[in-house]
């Protein structure tokens, strides 16, 4: 019997078994799709995350960008990094960097799906193997979550609310970056992010709770049209959502959920692979502890700075008297702003 299966081979479920296996424990993952995996997101990953996978022996080849620029139709304002650069990583390097160095840790990848769990006091099956303890990293719809009921009933009011509905469609451009930070472009539609990721490449990611095609959000951001302007495009468009997951709680005796499948908020603020990350430690240090009822406490603890952050701004978001006044707040008071990107970063 292994100490921990984890099932997920994104981001958040690669960097929980690397933890693992660096802390000694005997670990396995089980993963049906084929590396790399590519998923619709930003790209960006904040200095606190580079550092912390540098720290985990993965190596990272991307660009570095130095801190997020806030658009809208009359106002710009910059907020620089302090500590050190973020880096624009190609999801798909990104899971390349994070599977050399589960192999150079020889942490099998087992490519199955799980199916039924089950588990006693002693012990978690699924896929046909026993661990002691089971991390689930299978994403933004887990199927783990729905399995062990721990996805929350949506709100009475969630139909009605922008915010239980936003979706993020995600295209590369051959195009030289013009910037050497992260542009987030507002309008009405949602928002439309720019990030650098390679000499020769920006991906641009638009955040909006309208139907509609990639084609046709873009008309919502002129000026970042008229950037693209004869750029071409290097990827197919790829889709996420509904972003927002309520989770009722994260652990269900020895299954723990990370990344994705543990709740999410929304992608406005970018965070999500620095949570996963944070969370992803607390699993390990709770599991080596045998103490598995601890982890939700030690989720909340470590994330709750980033959820308070990105909920106010998404409540702020969909307001319609607040909306069009963020850019121009952020703009009126730039040190407020360069204070709250820093902390985020």
């Amino acid at each position: 019997m292994i100490d921990l299966l984890v099932a997920g081979c994104g981001p958040a479920g690669a960097a929980t078994a690397i933890r693992a296996a660096l802390a000694g424990l005997s670990v396995a993952i089980v993963e049906p799709r084929a590396s790399p995996i590519d998923k619709a997101c930003g790209e960006g990953i904040a200095f606190s995350a580079v550092e912390y996978l540098t720290r985990l022996g993965v190596q990272l080849d991307g660009r570095p960008f130095h801190g997020i620029r806030y658009l809208d139709s009359s106002h710009v304002v910059d907020a620089r990094f302090r500590l050190g650069p973020g880096l624009g990583v190609r999801r798909t390097a990104l899971q390349r960097a994070l599977a050399n160095r589960l192999a150079e840790l020889e942490v099998p990848i087992i490519r199955t799906r799980v199916e039924t769990i089950t588990q006693n006091q002693q012990s978690v099956t699924a896929a046909g193997i026993t661990a002691r303890y089971l991390a689930a990293a299978d994403g933004l719809h887990s199927p783990i979550r729905r399995q062990l009921h721990l996805s929350s009933l949506p709100r009475p009011s969630a139909a009605r609310d922008a915010a239980a509905l936003r979706r993020g469609l995600r295209r590369h451009y051959s195009v030289r970056p013009w910037c050497d930070l992260v542009e987030v472009y507002w309008s009405s539609l949602g928002e439309a992010y720019v990030t650098p990721v390679a000499d020769d490449l920006v991906g641009v990611a638009i955040l909006t709770s309208a139907r509609g095609s990639f084609d046709s959000h873009l008309e919502a951001f002129p000026a970042l049209k008229r950037r693209l302007a004869g750029a071409s495009e290097a990827t197919s468009v790829l889709g996420a959502g509904p972003l927002r997951q309520r989770v009722r709680g994260r652990v269900a005796g020895r299954v723990l959920l990370v990344g994705d499948a543990a709740g999410y908020v929304d992608a406005l603020t970018g965070e999500g692979i620095a949570v996963a990350l944070r969370t992803s430690a607390e699993l390990v240090r709770c599991i080596q502890a045998d103490q598995p009822a601890a982890y939700d406490a030690a989720w909340r603890r470590v994330s709750w700075e980033c959820r308070f952050l990105t909920g106010s701004l998404l409540w702020a978001r969909n307001r319609s008297l607040l909306a069009p006044r963020i850019v121009p707040a952020a703009a009126r008071l730039p040190k407020i702003f360069g204070a709250i990107v820093n902390q985020l970063a």
